[in-house]
């Protein structure tokens, strides 16, 4: 999956709309980001995460990941790893940034570090 953008996406109303979204099945990426709330964001870094990986984050996994980063937030969470079925999301609740996103790969070991929760989705 690939998504071409020079700054993080933004959620929500935008003045100006950038044509350059991506398709990943289940519609435009960029409308499935506006579905899932209105100012969760994308940063550069999970962006070219997301696209180097082909992960996929589709409307319903979206949607479950603002309901948790709103309840991450509501329990005073700063930065969170949210479990996503086989995808980990490293959110930064307070700016409500994504700031990278990984597929669960057997046999690897992960290390989260500067996190004070998990949330599984």
């Amino acid at each position: 999956m690939r998504i071409e953008h020079s700054g993080p996406a933004r959620i929500g109303p935008q003045p100006q709309r950038d044509d350059r979204r991506l398709h990943n099945g289940a519609g435009l990426f960029d409308d499935a980001l506006a579905a899932a709330g209105d100012r969760l964001t994308l940063s550069r870094h999970a962006q070219h995460r997301v696209d180097r990986r082909g992960l996929q984050l589709d409307g319903e996994r979206l949607e479950r990941l603002e309901g948790a980063v709103n309840s991450a937030a509501q329990k005073g969470a700063r930065n969170s790893v949210v479990m996503l079925d086989d995808l980990a999301v490293v959110v930064d609740i307070q700016q409500r940034m994504v700031v990278t996103a990984m597929a669960r790969e057997g046999g690897r070991e992960r290390v989260f570090t500067n996190i004070d929760s998990v949330v599984i989705a």
